[in-house]
């Protein structure tokens, strides 16, 4: 079953019901609760800003799909609204479509899915430290980077290298000790840089207050 096909069914209570193609027009986006800007439906047959659900998806895992705030379906597929795709849309809505259509490959499954990931491991890794720097972050980070740390010492020992240390505690145990260092220095880093920001926020409130 194709992308478009997928998007235009949905499981109801009583089985497949069709989904509408473009958004109610007495209806807002439940995220910024404005006017629709983009319109993206989700497989789970909800509406959002395609901008205002990419940055939804920002705040939870970057291996995951985004959970939809209405009824916690996983969003393995957006549908933008068909006008969209053929009138000339600006530069801001072109990009919006675009970071949908890449959100979809990530999550389509299958080969293709995988192929995906790989091909896009470094926005992954990015988005995963910049989650690690977030002090509001769950601890979905850890159990992945953990994974990740397992993943490595399984091919440091399929290699013939053996220049790392271990001091007996094997290979598989350091690198999952380094994956809980490196994910305690983050959060401490992004600790850090909040306190930071909000000392700088309280001295720019204050020359505000001084010069009124």
């Amino acid at each position: 079953m194709g992308t478009e096909e997928r998007g235009k069914k949905v499981e109801g209570f009583g089985g497949n019901r069709r989904l509408s193609e473009s958004p109610p027009d007495d209806d807002c986006c439940p995220i910024c609760f404005g006017p629709f800007t983009v319109p993206c439906r989700s497989n789970c047959g909800h509406w959002y800003c395609g901008s205002c659900i990419l940055q939804f998806w920002n705040y939870s895992s970057a291996s995951q799909p985004c959970k939809c705030p209405m009824c916690a379906c996983k969003i393995v597929n957006l549908m933008p609204e068909a006008s969209l795709q053929q009138q000339q849309s600006s530069q801001e809505v072109t990009e919006v479509l675009k970071s949908v259509q890449r959100y979809n490959l990530l999550f389509l499954g299958g080969v293709r899915g995988f192929i995906q990931k790989v091909w896009e491991l470094p926005f992954l890794i990015k988005r995963m430290v910049q989650g690690l720097m977030d002090p509001d972050t769950n601890d979905t980070y850890l159990a992945e980077i953990r994974l990740f740390a397992m993943l490595l010492s399984i091919i440091y020992r399929a290699t013939p290298f053996d220049f790392i240390p271990t001091g007996g505690l094997g290979i598989s145990r350091v690198f999952d000790c380094s994956a809980i260092a490196l994910v305690l220095i983050l959060r401490l880093v992004g600790m850090y840089r909040r306190r930071r920001l909000m000392q700088r926020v309280r001295r720019l409130a204050a020359m505000e207050l001084l010069q009124e």
